[in-house]
């Protein structure tokens, strides 16, 4: 979709699908769909995250399933491994796994996080838009060389 097709009033969709702020504030049971779908993407990136750590550790470094989901967890968490390291394909897999970590840390705390700040910026400039001037004027500006 073209910016001039969104000019022309076309709706924009994205995945996300979060309200224009000039739009009214979702209701609250929108509100809490919107949290529990962001908490539901949220737990499959973990979900997948984990599975690909763990199936890193049990290829790369030969450990049995529940050491790789230790070590998976640990290092996803931050926490760093705890088995250690003999092979290089194993130190090579960690520190690779250790980088994307820390991406998708990141990145699940911000689908977390999105939508309670979504609400918070929308409400604001709704606050701001009531006591903003009804007839379009900006108000008394000041003059320009008031402060000196």
């Amino acid at each position: 979709m073209s910016v001039s097709d969104r000019r022309a009033g076309a709706p924009h969709v994205s995945f996300f699908r979060y309200e224009h702020h000039s739009a009214p504030l979702l209701p609250r049971e929108g509100f809490v769909r919107r949290l529990m779908r962001n908490a539901a993407i949220a737990a499959g990136l973990i979900v997948f995250s984990l599975a690909l750590g763990m199936f890193g550790y049990h290829l790369f470094v030969r450990l049995d399933w529940t050491d790789s989901f230790l070590n998976a967890s640990m290092i996803l968490t931050g926490m760093g491994e705890i088995t250690p390291l003999d092979t290089t394909g194993g130190k090579v897999f960690a520190g690779l796994y250790a980088l994307f970590s820390g991406v998708a840390f990141l990145t699940i705390i911000g689908v977390l996080v999105a939508p309670v700040v979504h609400r918070f910026m929308h409400r604001f400039h709704l606050a701001l838009d009531e006591e903003a001037p009804q007839d379009g004027s900006r108000g008394p500006r000041p003059h320009r060389n008031a402060g000196r």
